[in-house]
């Protein structure tokens, strides 16, 4: 099974942003929105037809799960997807004028399928699953926003994973957590990281990942 993990955070925190020092020519970056990378870097958009370039856009579950089940053969060790919770989000927009509950069935199934795949792709691949917060109506219990209550109830996408971080702003510093508060579903395996709370950067994360499970 692939190495997945999941960085929750509101937006503005980070979350994007701790790819910066990631080598672009190991990496899918799968966009579920169009939008510029905060930072500057050769991210090129990938070309289907030679299988070059970093950058893929899509909000499809199918699409996605396909590229992460490729991403070895075109060359990637490491696949990204960002904005995680616009897969759904785009799906509820485009058929919000549906009644009933059966589209929040099939919503809640694509959601899971990507996780799935990330869970179960090859052993050496990392999968990054970049994703905005939730919390209760009392602003408690933090974690991935999905879409209504009525997934939450039904999927807990986190517990499909065995690392879970969140993002940080304190003093200015951009922080991932990995450690749980006992108000959110932060969670690392037992060793991984020395401290509460590391620098936002993603490839320091994957280094720490593959050295702990020897990859």
């Amino acid at each position: 099974m692939s190495i997945a993990t999941a960085i929750i955070g509101n937006s503005g925190t980070g979350k994007t942003a701790s790819l910066r020092d990631l080598d672009p020519e190991k990496v899918l970056f799968i966009q579920t929105i169009k939008k510029p990378l905060p930072f500057k870097g050769d991210w090129q958009l990938f070309n289907s037809e030679t299988k070059k370039g970093t950058v893929y856009r899509t909000d499809n579950s199918d699409y996605i799960c396909a590229g992460i089940s490729k991403a070895e053969s075109i060359g990637k060790e490491i696949v990204i997807i960002d904005d995680f919770q616009y897969l759904m989000s785009n799906e509820f927009m485009r058929r919000s004028q549906e009644k009933g509950y059966d589209k929040f069935n099939d919503i809640g199934r694509h959601g899971w399928d990507v996780m799935n795949a990330a869970v179960n792709a090859p052993d050496s691949l990392r999968v990054y699953i970049l994703c905005h917060s939730a919390c209760d109506d009392y602003g408690q219990n933090v974690r991935m926003k999905t879409v209504g209550k009525m997934l939450d109830e039904k999927i807990v996408l986190e517990g499909m994973l065995s690392i879970v971080l969140r993002t940080k702003v304190i003093d200015g510093k951009y922080l991932f957590t990995t450690q749980n508060d006992g108000n959110d579903t932060v969670k690392t395996p037992m060793g991984m990281f020395s401290s509460a709370a590391i620098e936002n950067d993603l490839a320091q994360v994957d280094k720490t990942i593959c050295e702990y499970y020897n990859i």
